[in-house]
Parts: structure tokens; C-alpha cells; sequence
């Protein structure tokens, strides 16, 4: 009899939570909100900036009469940049020049004496192409360096000359957003302004070349 009154109690119990579970109203699943993801830096546009850096390289002085005297140069230069980027998915494309004064100099004894030469202002005009990461774009550039160098010979019947050349200039870099409207570069040109005649000698006119190595930093606003 204790057995039968435990088993309909044991139904009834269960009966009644089944019935209770069944009136409990169903739970809907909150939705989160997607995350929302940083906007990508927009590398296109106008920029306006300042560089500075440091340049190394050679000149190499062709006298007619006792033949070649090379040297090392060195030197600091700032100036200022202005360019334009358009960028197309990853890619980014541009267009660049700037203008710095320079002091790159060097010099050495010839057979005929002191020689030295003088890097006083270097400009360029150069396209770019780039592969932009995010903030980050990773860059090559090439195009045309002009600059104003001055050589001599000043003793043993020689003299001194200033010539505005024109030559190439090829290298690369990176640049990074530092905010929506700056950016800042790290970038390495060189420069070969050329092997041409710069300045008399009593035995003819002398050849005076220039090629340099360029590293620099640069900070750019971007409108």
C-alpha cells in the first residue's frame, strides 16, 4: 500500500512540472551588434611637408692633363616636398618633388693640387607606386634630380665653376599615418648628377662628376 501511495505521488509530482515547464515562455537570443571595424587610411589626396636627411657619395675630377682624382663627399640637406597619391584598392600611385639646400661637400690634393666639389641645393621630380597596408605604405620612386654644384681647382693655373645639373635619381621607402591628416616617411634615394665640365684649367676644362647617396626623413600633412 506505501508503494502504491509513493508511485502516485512520484506521478503526480512529475506531471505537474511538465505542465509548469510547458507555461514558461520561450527565451529569445539577444542579437549582438557586429563589431565595428576601424576605417582604412585613405592614402589619396594632396600633401604638403618637410625633409631632412643625411647624403654620402663620390666626386671624381678628369683633368686633361693628369687625369682622374677621386674623393668622398658628405653632407646635410632640408627642404620642403609637395606631391599628390591616388589610391585604388592596395594600390597607391603618386607623383613628387621637393627642393632642399644641401651641403654635401668633399675634396682632396691632386697632382696639380686641392680639389673639392659642393652639392649647394638638390632637387627632384619622381613618380611613386606603392602597396599601402592600412596606415603603412611601402614605396618605390624614380625620376629627375637637378642641383647646383660647385668644383674647383684654385691653385697651379686652375679655377673654380658653378653649374646647375640635370641627372636621375631612383630608390624607396615607407611611409606611415600618424593621424587622419599626417604621416611621417623614412626614404632612400640616389642621385647621379652626371660627369660634365665645370671648371677651366690652364690645360682645358675639367669634368667633374657627382653621385650621391640619400637618406632622409619626412613629415607630410595631407588635405
Amino acid at each position: 500500500m506505501l508503494k502504491t501511495l509513493l508511485a502516485g505521488a512520484s506521478a503526480l509530482v512529475l506531471s505537474s512540472a511538465t505542465v509548469l515547464a510547458a507555461d514558461m515562455p520561450v527565451r529569445t537570443p539577444i542579437a549582438k551588434a557586429p563589431p565595428v571595424a576601424a576605417p582604412l587610411f585613405n592614402w589619396t589626396g594632396l600633401y604638403y611637408g618637410v625633409s631632412g636627411g643625411y647624403g654620402w657619395g663620390s666626386s671624381t675630377h678628369n683633368d686633361p692633363v693628369i687625369g682622374s682624382t677621386s674623393f668622398d663627399t658628405d653632407g646635410w640637406l632640408l627642404g620642403g616636398t609637395v606631391g599628390y597619391n591616388w589610391q585604388s584598392g592596395p594600390y597607391v600611385f603618386g607623383v613628387e618633388g621637393d627642393l632642399s639646400w644641401a651641403n654635401i661637400e668633399g675634396s682632396a690634393i691632386s697632382p696639380a693640387g686641392p680639389v673639392f666639389t659642393e652639392l649647394n641645393w638638390l632637387g627632384t621630380g619622381r613618380v611613386r607606386a606603392g602597396y599601402a597596408a592600412d596606415a603603412y605604405l611601402f614605396y618605390v620612386t624614380g625620376g629627375a634630380a637637378f642641383g647646383k654644384v660647385d668644383a674647383g681647382n684654385p691653385v697651379a693655373g686652375g679655377g673654380t665653376g658653378s653649374e646647375t645639373r640635370v641627372g636621375w635619381t631612383l630608390g624607396g621607402g615607407v611611409e606611415a599615418a600618424l593621424a587622419q591628416n599626417w604621416t611621417a616617411k623614412l626614404e632612400y634615394l640616389y642621385v647621379d648628377l652626371g660627369d660634365k665640365d665645370n671648371y677651366p684649367t690652364a690645360g682645358g676644362p675639367v669634368d667633374v662628376a657627382f653621385k650621391s647617396h640619400i637618406v632622409r626623413l619626412g613629415l607630410n600633412y595631407k588635405f
